[in-house]
């Protein structure tokens, strides 16, 4: 190849500069990474589609491999840093980067190059911070740490939810199919596809009109376990921007009442644009300001069904949001697990005699799961086990996950999500 076909395919300088501002953007302690990511764009519209899809993969990449990427590099600076993640992580050469560069930054990004495959600790290998690593030890094992942290750097798929109330999966199947996007049905959800790459869904038919939602495979799963009947009074006490509060209404066929309970104002406005596209008339949104809010209190022992999503650290959706992984400390989780015994406790008590409670996170460590709800059994004699798998069965989903979900990134394909049934005694 010439040198001027070589030139071609090179960076735009611009480029590679507007990387380093979105990653010195979102790198700081504080706001999720996602919020930052939407303000960075915000404040530069004249950016082109591309310009931010290729910053938008920078960005998610050196997250992903914040920790090893800054070790090799040895700097903390955003320019190197987005030289390294273009270079390690999206596969770039250094002739393609080159028109950007000074001759420091020449100097510098060949001789990280040359390091790329120096040996690191293995929490560093992994992109986790050290207490993570050491506490995934205690509950996996190595073998299926070492797989965890495998796939908490890969790239997520985009999981859709097809809308029961306005269409069938095949029908949403052969739709997208014909307009070449590549997707294939989730292997556990009835209602799950799955799509591989980054199209633009937002002004798509199907999704303007509601006849596809964006939800993880997942957390559609965690709906199923609810298993609301048409008629039923159903709460889901942690709403936030409604994805499984959808998926409920849809199991409802619109019947019945389904609450969605928030104390965040601003989750419950994300929820108005999905609820209108959805169809659903039976969901009703409510601002709460803690869980012994009034507005709970007034549906004590009313209630046939409350879904607890609780808060948590969200280390079972670490491919889609990486910066958890250095959001979090020990303490955090310490906090979460006192946050939710209490959110647990109060949701009980809206569930009637004969009626269920299902308590789920996106949490892989089980202080936030088992031990919440061991405790939660143990202090509340009138609440007992359910069964996870024999209920999907029931809704014809055949997966071998014992009475309580489990569900796990590398074995399942989508994000680890836990969930216990906990059925009041009539």
């Amino acid at each position: 190849m010439s040198s001027a076909g070589r030139a071609g395919t090179g960076l735009p300088p611009g480029r590679v500069a507007a990387l380093a501002d979105a990653i010195r953007t979102v790198a700081p302690p504080g706001a999720p990474a996602d919020a930052r990511l939407r303000q960075f764009f915000r404040a530069r519209p004249q950016m082109g589609v591309q310009d931010r899809a290729f910053v938008a993969d920078g960005v998610f990449a050196f997250l992903r491999h914040r920790r090893s990427l800054e070790t090799l590099a040895a700097t903390s600076d955003p320019r190197r840093l987005a030289l390294a993640t273009l270079v390690r992580q999206l596969g770039k050469s250094v002739r393609e980067v080159d028109a950007a560069l000074s001759s420091d930054e020449r100097e510098w990004l060949a001789g990280f190059k040359a390091r790329v495959h120096e040996p690191l600790p293995d929490a560093v290998g992994a992109d986790l911070p050290d207490w993570l690593w050491d506490r995934l030890d205690e509950t996996m094992g190595a073998e299926r740490r070492a797989a965890f942290a495998k796939s908490a750097r890969e790239v997520a798929p985009l999981d859709l939810r097809v809308n029961a109330l306005k269409a069938t999966r095949d029908e949403a199947l052969a739709a997208l199919l014909d307009d070449g996007l590549t997707v294939v049905p989730t292997p556990y959800s009835p209602w799950g596809l799955r799509i591989t790459g980054r199209p633009m869904l937002a002004q798509h038919p199907w999704f303007v009109d509601g006849r596809v939602e964006v939800q993880d495979e997942g957390s559609q799963l965690v709906a199923f376990l609810v298993a609301p009947r048409r008629g039923e009074m159903v709460v889901d006490f942690c709403a936030g921007a409604g994805g499984k509060t959808l998926a409920l209404g849809a199991l409802m066929r619109s019947q019945g009442r389904l609450y969605a309970l928030d104390t965040v104002d601003k989750r419950l406005a994300n929820l108005k644009p999905r609820l209108a596209r959805s169809g659903l008339s039976n969901v009703h949104p409510q601002l709460i300001a803690h869980e012994r809010d009034t507005k709970v209190k007034r549906l004590a022992g009313k209630v046939d069904r409350v879904l607890v999503d609780a808060p948590c650290t969200g280390t079972g959706t670490l491919r889609r949001n990486p910066d958890l992984k250095w959001r979090h400390q020990p303490v955090d989780v310490a906090e979460l697990t006192a946050k939710q015994t209490a959110i647990l406790a109060s949701a009980a008590t809206l569930v009637k005699p004969g009626g269920r409670l299902v308590y789920a996170t996106c949490s892989v460590l089980p202080d936030e799961n088992e031990s919440v709800v061991e405790r939660f059994l143990a202090a509340h004699p009138d609440f007992a086990p359910g069964d996870a798998q024999a209920e999907l069965a029931r809704a014809g989903i055949e997966l071998p996950t014992g009475p309580t979900l489990k569900l796990s990134t590398p074995e399942h394909g989508c994000d680890a999500f836990y969930a216990a049934i906990l059925e009041r005694k009539p």
